[in-house]
């Protein structure tokens, strides 16, 4: 069976359950979520469930709470594919944001969803409404707490925008702003966004000893969130994804092997899962060699073979902007480029794949 979320519950129904509890038409409670007045979805970059459950004594406020059962975030296991999916409520073959790069079909080049293209617009790029922008259009109260930096940039306009935005710069400012919000608003939910962990992890590793003191640190916050939150009010923590660490000898440099990327136009996505775009008719053979030389060190598709178990239902007009050939890593395993993508081989925990670890994520609810 070849990896990946299969028939499970998706991060894209955490805000459309919520919406449906509060009675927005057009959804429904998917997840079984407690009734409340308001709801607080509290995401954690990086904290996939497998790391979190082999933490208890660093995290026990989290450990201790009542979980949703079987939770993936869906493909690809990155944070613009996740926090898209979340906002909208659709998978990443709606909604359009398939990678961490990927191509832009208009100009060839690639769009880094993070950083984003000032040419591009978020809109344009990614047209559903989000699910708090259907909140308030419904009569009920949404907002997004984050970073200050992020008020106006692609991915919040693609996944969290027609809400107010309330900016913090400290952790404990977005503490108080998060129950001021809360405080002020009737019937609704309130979206928060940490990234700490996940920024800990790529730079130092999620087994070390710094990503440990961080989801310290996270565990004590979030307990002191839910402390200060109203009682009428619902605490949801979740993740984007998961994380591994790659040693160095799953470290795999494409530009050490140039046959591979013949017929290769354009690579993007990341270490852990690449997009390839390959001249015309020449995606199955472009498969065929990256597979005889990665066997089962990764699994490696053809777009036109269907990657809907993947992405969900891909749109006509995202489409191109998946790779013709997707490559998946598996294990502790990762595809680099030192020419094109060098900034990731300083990189040691990483994600974006179909492993376990890096797609199951939790849903913790403390009501």
């Amino acid at each position: 069976m070849t990896p990946g979320p299969g028939a499970r519950h998706r991060l894209r129904e955490v805000m459309t359950s919520v919406a449906g509890r509060l009675g927005a038409p057009g959804h429904s409670d998917t997840l079984g979520l407690p009734d409340a007045r308001r709801y607080v979805v509290f995401l954690v970059d990086g904290m996939g469930l497998q790391l979190l459950r082999n933490h208890p004594r660093e995290a026990p406020f989290l450990n201790g709470l009542a979980e949703v059962p079987d939770l993936v975030c869906g493909v690809p296991s990155t944070t613009a594919a996740s926090l898209t999916s979340l906002g909208t409520g659709l998978d990443a073959g709606r909604h359009g944001v398939v990678g961490y790069t990927s191509r832009n079909p208009a100009t060839g080049g690639r769009l880094n969803s993070l950083t984003w293209d000032a040419s591009v617009d978020p809109i344009a790029w990614q047209p559903h409404e989000p699910v708090l922008s259907q909140l308030r259009r419904a009569g009920l109260d949404g907002a997004c707490v984050n970073d200050a930096r992020f008020e106006q940039s692609g991915l919040t306009l693609c996944s969290q925008r027609g809400v107010p935005f309330h900016g913090f710069r400290s952790p404990w400012e977005r503490l108080d702003t998060v129950v001021e919000v809360v405080e002020a608003m009737g019937p609704g939910a309130v979206y928060a966004y940490e990234s700490r962990l996940d920024h800990t992890g790529h730079g130092e590793g999620c087994g070390s000893e710094q990503w440990r003191e961080q989801l310290v640190g996270i565990d004590e916050e979030l307990a002191d969130l839910r402390a200060e939150l109203p009682s009428d009010t619902v605490l949801l923590v979740t993740a984007d994804h998961g994380m591994v660490d790659v040693p160095d000898e799953g470290r795999f440099d494409v530009d050490a092997h140039p046959r591979l990327l013949d017929d290769v136009q354009l690579l993007a996505g990341e270490a852990r899962f690449r997009h390839l775009y390959t001249a015309p008719g020449a995606a199955s053979d472009v498969a065929d060699r990256w597979r005889a030389e990665l066997g089962e060190r990764a699994v490696i598709r053809v777009r036109d073979e269907g990657l809907e178990d993947w992405f969900g239902p891909v749109d006509p007009s995202v489409a191109p902007r998946i790779g013709d050939v997707v490559v998946a890593a598996l294990e502790k395993f990762a595809v680099f480029s030192s020419r094109e993508f060098a900034v990731e081989l300083s990189l040691k925990g990483m994600h974006g794949s179909v492993t376990e670890a890096e797609l199951q994520v939790p849903l913790l609810v403390a009501d």
